[in-house]
């Protein structure tokens, strides 16, 4: 309890001030003037220099459009002869910063509802009819038990389901794929920036192209490097990969656009920087549900009236355009900040010194009593003085005035008729 008294009343009546202690001594000087030095150098090279801390910064604000071009031809037994545009193989017309490419697919024409054998698995293949339950559906199925067992084909029955039939065979995936020459297809990228706070505009055809440049370039990292027209194959190249393989079952790119502008400097300087990777996990180890597919169906009417539709199971490459960037200008707020702050760590150098001349060094002690010194209060000091004259006072007086010189006046009052016949 009373070292708790005592850290109170050190907290309440005591106040320390600084005391400036000229230490000469190579080793502090230069440990000191190296962390000085260090600070200026982390203060101008990094937040300055680097970093741009006497600029105000913002985020960027984009819209993206694209445009794909390519016409290929195929022929198969399914489909026949037949040529594919931008109409047929990019699925939808238009997204949100994206676009889809399809390069693979499986066909499964003239479906109809009606009934009709289930593809054979564990759960659907059956001998009889008890092996079957009426009404039964499972994720996986694609249609609806009747519980009837019928012939799948000539070696296995399954039981029969309710469904657009025939029943879709996803397996196994062509290859190659179906659309090969989808690697020499072109994309046209439209990029408009905004930096909101500076009201400043700008977008990745730069002002510099005519009509002819942009009718005949395709993106180069060396020698077109600000082109907005992508060869397809180029893309997926510059990621590392394969085109040929990810076109059968299909991935996801990114194709990412940096406006890093310093507006400091001129308007032209600001210009878009490209990079491509790819963004599926495409692990060799891990090889369930790859790439990237999804169906979709076409419907009409048969020459007899009934709803009949084209099944279309669609591999391709989908491409994500993303649009990052920060725009920086100089700015008197920011600057005072950052100046502040480097000159507030100039005090850890002070800090750090301390520390090493106090607690680290042979003659720690010494310096600390340098360093320190204890003042007790004024008031205190004279009252606590005083009672020593007086006490010095009493022993050397004469008997007859001890009375009057050394009681207190409380003592006095309630001795007086005492003290008078005492002198008496």
């Amino acid at each position: 309890m009373a070292a708790c008294g005592e850290a109170v009343r050190g907290f309440l009546f005591e106040y320390d001030t600084p005391r400036i202690v000229l230490i000469r001594s190579r080793k502090v000087g230069l440990i000191n003037r190296a962390v000085q030095l260090g600070i200026l150098a982390y203060v101008i090279g990094w937040v300055f220099l680097w970093e741009k801390g006497y600029q105000e910064t913002d985020s960027v604000v984009s819209s993206v459009t694209t445009k794909v071009k390519g016409v290929t031809m195929t022929n198969t037994s399914t489909l026949g002869t037949r040529i594919w545009d931008v109409a047929d193989y990019v699925i939808p017309p238009q997204e949100k910063n994206a676009v889809f490419i399809m390069t693979n697919m499986i066909v499964t024409p003239n479906q109809h509802q009606g009934h009709c054998a289930e593809l054979p698995d564990d759960n659907t293949v059956c001998k009889d009819n008890s092996s079957c339950v009426p009404g039964y559906v499972s994720i996986h199925s694609n249609g609806i038990q009747t519980g009837a067992c019928i012939p799948y084909n000539r070696s296995i029955n399954t039981c029969e389901v309710f469904a657009w039939c025939p029943v879709e065979d996803d397996y196994p995936i062509p290859k190659p794929a179906f659309l090969q020459e989808a690697e020499n297809f072109t994309i046209l990228v439209k990029n408009n920036i905004w930096y909101s706070k500076f009201n400043f505009t700008k977008r990745n055809i730069l002002p510099t192209f005519s009509s002819t440049y942009l009718k005949n370039c395709i993106y180069d990292a060396q020698t077109d490097p600000f082109c907005p027209i992508f060869r397809l194959g180029n893309i997926v190249k510059a990621a590392g990969q394969n085109f040929q393989e990810m076109a059968v079952e299909g991935g996801v790119m990114g194709l990412q656009i940096n406006w890093d502008c310093n507006l400091d400097r001129a308007a032209s300087h600001c210009v878009p920087k490209y990079s491509f990777r790819r963004l599926d996990n495409k692990d060799s180890a891990n090889t369930i549900s790859p790439g990237y597919n999804f169906r979709f169906a076409k419907y009409y009417k048969d020459s007899s009236g009934i709803e009949t539709r084209t099944l279309t199971k669609t591999y391709g490459i989908r491409i994500d355009i993303i649009v990052f960037g920060k725009a920086g200008k100089f700015d008197v707020i920011p600057t005072m900040i950052n100046i502040g702050s480097g000159l507030a760590l100039f005090g850890a150098a002070t800090v750090l010194c301390d520390i090493i001349v106090l607690y680290c060094m042979k003659k720690r002690y010494f310096y600390r009593e340098k360093k320190y010194k204890y003042v007790e209060d004024y008031e205190v000091v004279s009252t606590n003085k005083g009672r020593m004259e007086k006490n010095s006072a009493c022993l050397m007086a004469p008997k007859s005035t001890v009375l009057l010189l050394c009681h207190e006046p409380q003592a006095l009052a309630l001795e007086w008729p005492a003290a008078l016949s005492f002198i008496n």
